[in-house]
C-alpha cells in the first residue's frame, strides 16, 4: 500500500487531497452528529458552498443521512472512516513518526492522531478513541483501573466501547480539581464504570488542603481503602499538562507558582510538577496516585495533544517502559522539532 499511495502522491496528488478533505467532513459529521451544514462549515473553517458539495457527494454514495435535525453517519460510513484509518496514516508519514517518538521518548507505544487539537476538536475525540480501543485490548478479568480528571482523559471515557470482562474496579487517581465537576477523576470513574459494567470507589477529597488536614483524611477508613486500591491499580489513564497552566487551575497562590516555575517546571501530571529532565520538582497537597507506585503500574496511558504540550509531553517521564502515548501530529511534530534543536 505504501507504495501504490507514494505512486498516487506523484502521479495525482490532488486525489490525495480530495480523500483527506472528505475524510476530514466524515469525521467531523461523525463526532458531531446531528450537525447542519452551517455548523460543520464553521468546525471545518471550510466555505459553506464547499461543504454542501462535498456534503451531497457523501449522501449520494449512501455514507451520511440528511435529516431537519441535521446530518448524521450511517454504517456504510462507520465502516468507510475506519477503514480509512490506516492508509490515513500512512498518507501522513505517521507511522515514521510514532517510530521515532518511540526511541525518543523510550515508552512501549505512540500512537498520533492525524492533526491538531487547537485547530479541530475532532482531533481530541479521535485521540479519545484510540486510546480507549487500546485500554480495552489490554484488559483482562480482575483489573483495577485508576485515572486522572482533565478533557483528555474525559474524552477516552465518552469513546469507551463495550467491554465483556468481569470483576473490573474503577477508582479516581486522586481528589477534586477546580470548579468543573463534569471532569473530575472522581466523576470519570463513575461514568467509565457505568459504561462498561464495572463496579468503582470515589474519592471526594478536595486539593490543596493542608498537611494536617491530609494526614487527618488518610486515617478515615473509606479513603484509606480507595487510596490502597489505586496502588494496586494494573492500568493508569492520565493526561498531561502545562505547569504554568496546571498551577493556576489547580489554585496554588501566586509565590508557589513563581516558586515551581524558577525551579524549571514545565510538566504537571497527577499532581506532580517536572522540569525538562523529568524530575520532580513539586507536589500537590493531595490524596491520591502516590508516585513511587508508578513504576509498578503495569500499562500506563497518557494522552495529550496541541504543539504546546510537546515540552510537556518530554518532561513526563516515568521511568515505565509499558508506557503508551496517545497523542496529535501538532505536538508529535515539535516534539520532534525539539529533539533535532537539542542536537545541535
Amino acid at each position: 500500500m505504501k507504495n501504490v499511495l507514494s505512486l498516487q502522491q506523484k502521479i495525482v496528488p490532488e486525489i490525495i487531497e480530495l480523500l483527506l478533505k472528505r475524510y476530514k467532513i466524515l469525521k467531523c459529521i461523525y463526532y458531531n452528529q446531528p450537525v447542519g451544514r452551517r455548523a460543520l462549515s464553521q468546525e471545518l473553517d471550510l466555505g459553506e458552498r464547499v461543504v454542501r458539495t462535498e456534503v451531497n457527494f457523501l449522501k449520494e454514495q449512501g455514507l451520511i443521512e440528511i435529516y431537519s435535525t441535521g446530518m448524521t453517519v450511517t454504517k456504510d460510513g462507520e465502516y468507510i472512516l475506519e477503514s480509512l484509518e490506516e492508509m490515513i496514516h500512512e498518507i501522513s508519514g505517521l507511522a515514521d513518526v510514532e517510530n521515532k517518538l518511540k526511541k525518543i521518548l523510550e515508552v512501549h507505544k505512540v500512537i498520533v492522531v492525524p492533526g491538531d487539537i487547537d485547530e479541530d476538536i475532532t482531533v481530541l475525540k479521535e485521540m479519545g478513541r484510540l486510546a480507549a480501543n487500546y485500554i480495552k485490548s489490554i484488559m483482562s478479568n480482575d483489573t483495577i483501573i485508576a485515572l486522572t480528571g482533565g478533557s483528555s482523559v474525559s474524552q477516552v471515557v465518552e469513546n469507551f466501547p463495550k467491554v465483556s470482562k468481569e470483576n473490573i474496579l474503577v477508582v479516581p487517581a486522586r481528589g477534586g480539581i477546580g470548579r468543573n465537576v463534569e471532569t473530575q477523576a472522581s466523576t470519570l470513574a463513575a461514568k467509565l464504570a457505568y459504561k462498561i459494567g464495572a463496579n468503582y470507589k470515589l474519592l471526594h477529597v478536595p486539593d490543596n488542603l493542608s498537611r494536617e488536614a491530609l494526614g487527618t483524611m488518610l486515617n478515615e477508613p473509606g479513603i484509606k481503602d480507595v487510596v490502597q486500591n489505586i496502588s494496586k491499580a494494573d492500568i493508569l489513564i492520565f493526561g498531561i499538562g502545562r505547569a504554568d497552566e496546571m498551577s493556576k487551575r489547580r489554585g496554588l497562590e501566586e509565590a508557589e507558582i513563581e516558586e515551581l516555575l524558577s525551579k524549571g517546571a514545565v510538566a504537571e501530571a497527577f499532581g506532580y510538577y517536572f522540569d525538562k529532565e523529568g524530575e520532580i520538582v513539586y507536589k500537590t497537597p493531595t490524596i491520591g496516585l502516590d508516585f513511587k507506585d508508578v513504576p509498578n503500574i503495569k500499562h500506563i496511558v497518557a494522552v495529550a495533544g496541541g504543539k504546546g504540550k510537546a515540552e510537556a509531553i518530554i518532561a513526563t517521564k516515568i521511568n515505565n517502559p509499558n508506557m503508551v502515548i496517545v497523542t496529535d501530529e501538532a505536538a508529535a511534530k515539535e516534539i520532534l522539532n525539539i529533539q533535532r534543536v537539542n542536537k545541535r
